[in-house]
């Protein structure tokens, strides 16, 4: 009944957007600018929204439509959501399978302005799959995969918008710099820890893309997706792992439930390692606006200072 009445929901959704657009159509013109004289820029996830409040600057406003603590692969849109995305003159979402249930949505605003998924720009010899050909949608992990991923948005800002494209570049090159010196920081973090204790274990498989950037083992309870069940041989596997490797610590994620967390750190107990909470770590969500891990830069330099602290010995939390 549950799965019906959401089938519903979707339907709903789909056909009140379809309502909204055919009302306020431009006919496919190009967008314009709001009252303040702003480019209003809707996204999905925070980890699109902020970097393109930088590039964008003074010139746009941008909203996210998914907060701190939102797991993109469950999201589906609400009525407010459609209100947003009606109201957006460009639209920037992820793709690659991550945020699934709002596909229809897409296609449906996409018929009336720009909307663009900005992985999905990525040639497919970059991409990480698991053993059943899924694609990895965690591409946000991988500094150089996502300065791909936000040029192409920048260019379709810059094409929409060619009065303020050289101002759009300028703050790019300027941000991506930014970016580049934090994939070099985070090398020469990483590269502190022990070789053989370079094992991430977190809830759900979101780190592939940041452990082949830095040289990590990544195992993941859950599959690339939070609907993905976790069973007793995960859980069993991963303790095993930590066992062999002597792995200090394990960690669990802002947006994910702890428990399968707590359960290996409890099975690795009976086994006699002492394995720690290595602390918090943003996965699918960034941190409250306004914070440092608000910042796509903030976030991921958390990750690192986290990961690196607690598998080198140098602090672990209870």
């Amino acid at each position: 009944m549950i799965g019906k009445r959401r089938g519903w929901t979707a339907v709903l959704l789909v056909l009140s957007l379809s309502l909204l657009l055919a009302a306020c159509s431009d006919g496919g013109k190009k967008p314009v600018k709001n009252e303040s004289g702003k480019i209003n820029i809707v996204t999905t996830i925070a980890q699109i929204a902020e970097p393109l409040s930088v590039i964008g600057g003074d010139k746009v406003e941008v909203h996210s439509l998914m907060g701190p603590g939102v797991d993109p692969h469950l999201y589906t849109a609400t009525q407010g959501d459609i209100a947003t995305l009606e109201n957006g003159d460009m639209i920037f979402y992820s793709g690659l399978h991550l945020e699934s249930n709002m596909l229809k949505v897409f296609e449906e605003i996409g018929k009336n302005r720009p909307v663009l998924a900005i992985g999905e720009v990525i040639s497919e010899e970059k991409l990480l799959t698991d053993e059943g050909g899924a694609i990895d949608p965690h591409i946000w992990f991988d500094i150089d995969l996502w300065k791909e991923a936000l040029s192409a948005a920048a260019d379709e800002l810059k094409k929409a918008y060619p009065e303020d494209a050289d101002y759009f570049e300028d703050n790019r090159k300027s941000y991506f710099e930014k970016l580049d010196a934090l994939k070099e920081e985070a090398m020469q973090k990483v590269a502190q820890i022990p070789q053989d204790q370079r094992i991430l274990v977190t809830a759900h498989d979101a780190f592939g893309y940041f452990g082949r950037l830095l040289g990590i083992q990544v195992v993941g309870l859950q599959g690339l997706s939070t609907e993905d069940e976790i069973g007793l041989s995960d859980i069993d596997d991963t303790i095993a792992t930590l066992v062999e490797h002597d792995v200090p610590a394990v960690f669990i994620e802002s947006s994910i439930n702890p428990a399968s967390i707590n359960a290996v750190i409890e099975g690795a107990k009976k086994r006699g390692l002492d394995v720690k909470l290595g602390g918090e770590l943003f996965s699918d969500a960034m941190g409250e606006a306004g914070t440092k891990e608000g910042t796509y830069l903030g976030m991921y330099a958390h990750n690192v200072d986290t990961i690196t602290k607690a598998l080198s010995g140098e602090e672990q939390s209870r």
